[in-house]
């Protein structure tokens, strides 16, 4: 099941995103799917009725992101394999939707992607082992890890580096059903091919992860726990588009602008 935020140039709505005689429709849900229970209007919408796709969800808490969790971006970065999780903090003013603009910050030169598998908490969760964390997942986007590379070797920590705004672009939509264990992860700049990795590759999996994050943070419905990147990242600059693709979740595709520019 995909769960759509959009809007048709009113407030933002939700709505599962379904198929029907080769066209893709929504059908609208009333309220928050999060936090009401699930209420079909009987409206439908095509998508290409003057939709457009939001970010599926806006964290009412927090964006958690685990850093070099596959080895070949760990390689890549010439950092030292990584013992247990790394761990850091985006908020939530950070996250856009599908083609929103990345706008590369004035205090950054060096602005990358990160194509990334994003997990969608759908109930609070504390202290929960690895073997129950899948009951608190509500389901899966992608997310691309906007850093400023030059802020995080300079600043010591990532907070400035990974969390301004426009840095969490995340979408299409939420996909609640689907197996993680081996997905394709690819980044493409202006059609050019950069990344290209599997969620088999993880260091650490998403239920040991939903897991070691909830013994330091309770995680509340709509927060989002950024998975890692593969290998292949690089630079971003004024009026490229950048696409980040998962197997069964579809395509993330954003601008990027520079104020100044």
């Amino acid at each position: 099941m995909r769960i759509a935020r959009f809007t048709t140039g009113d407030d933002p709505r939700f709505g599962f995103l379904q198929s029907d005689n080769g066209k893709e429709y929504i059908a609208v849900l009333s309220g928050d799917p999060l936090y009401t229970p699930i209420a079909p209007t009987g409206e439908r919408i095509e998508l290409t009725d003057g939709v457009r796709l939001l970010a599926p969800v806006i964290p009412r808490s927090k964006v958690v992101g685990v850093g070099r969790n596959y080895a070949d971006h760990v390689r890549e970065m010439g950092n030292d394999m990584p013992t247990q999780p790394l761990l850091f903090l985006k908020p939530n003013t950070s996250v856009v939707g599908p083609d929103d603009p990345i706008v590369l910050p004035a205090f950054s030169n060096e602005v990358s992607y990160e194509a990334e598998l994003a997990v969608v908490i759908g109930r609070m969760t504390k202290d929960v082992t690895p073997e129950n964390a899948h009951r608190h997942i509500l389901g899966y986007t992608i997310a691309n890890d906007i850093t400023a590379r030059d802020a995080q070797r300079t600043d010591g920590q990532w907070a400035r580096a990974k969390g301004f705004d426009s840095s969490c672009p995340i979408g299409p939509w939420i996909e609640t059903d689907l197996n993680t264990e081996s997905l394709s992860i690819t980044t493409t700049v202006n059609g050019e091919l950069r990344q290209n990795g599997n969620t088999a590759d993880m260091i650490f999996d998403i239920p040991f992860l939903v897991s070691y994050i909830s013994e330091a943070f309770t995680l509340l419905p709509g927060d989002i726990i950024l998975t890692g990147t593969p290998a292949g990242v690089g630079e971003l600059n004024h009026g490229d588009r950048v696409e980040c693709s998962i197997d069964g979740l579809g395509t993330l595709g954003n601008i990027t602008i520079r104020r100044d520019a």
